[in-house]
């Protein structure tokens, strides 16, 4: 991968990126992706963020060696720690948990006051991070599901809007996704079919576990999502 030819999970996530847009990518790594939007015209300048020394280093030796170094800022920080607002019209947050994801978009709300658009690629626990964009009135406007390497990979995209609009039926749809839901395709059937084989595994071990109010309330969770999953893929 170098700033010419993106990964497809990266190059997915660099398509929703609007023309014209400013972006933050947080958590760079190397730089890769804001120096492809870049130097392909497709975003005016970037700020790439990363929180630990040798990525922060990585990433503005890429940005040196790209020659964009006067449309690209690379700063060390955490999380959108590294924006101020009004800077930048997009953040990309791509290749982290769901949970980190949410927490990231969380503590730094006070910096997304200009932003107009989200792209994020959570690798486990989407629905945590589309509950985040329900209870902060972001909308979700488009999903898509990729698979790169033997890997299942979820990227959601948000705007300011109405953000009840996409949901018909809530829980399951915060679990599968609303537009994911609409497009069962085979990559959709097999992250599912995984899903549910390696839940009611974790069902079969609680089920031999001593019970405690823990246990029993992961139960109960893992069958409601269990029952959810069930009922689509048949």
């Amino acid at each position: 991968m170098n700033i010419d030819k993106l990964s497809k999970r990266l190059e997915c996530v660099a398509s929703y990126i609007t023309k014209g847009m400013r972006i933050a990518d947080i958590g760079s790594d190397h730089a890769y992706l804001p120096c492809y939007a870049v130097k392909r015209g497709v975003a005016t300048t970037a700020i790439a963020g990363e929180v630990a020394e040798g990525p922060y280093q990585s990433a503005r030796q890429q940005v040196a060696v790209s020659d964009l170094n006067g449309l690209i800022e690379v700063r060390k920080g955490n999380g959108l720690a590294v924006i101020e607002p009004g800077e930048v019209d997009c953040v990309i947050i791509a290749g982290m948990g769901g949970a980190l994801i949410s927490e990231i978009l969380e503590s730094g709300k006070d910096k997304l006051s200009h932003v107009t658009r989200l792209i994020l690629q959570p690798n486990i626990a989407a629905a945590n991070v589309r509950e985040w964009l329900l209870d902060n009135r972001w909308q979700l406007v488009n999903e898509q599901l990729i698979e790169e390497d033997g890997k299942i990979y979820e990227i959601l995209v948000a705007e300011r809007g109405d953000a009840n609009h996409p949901y018909c039926d809530m829980k399951k749809e915060l679990l599968l996704g609303p537009f994911l839901l609409r497009n069962k395709n085979e990559i959709f059937q097999k992250k599912w079919q995984q899903e549910l084989d390696q839940w009611e595994k974790i069902l079969v071990e609680l089920e031999k576990a001593e019970k405690n109010p823990k246990t029993i309330e992961k139960q109960g969770e893992l069958n409601e999502k269990i029952q959810i999953v069930r009922g689509v893929l048949e």
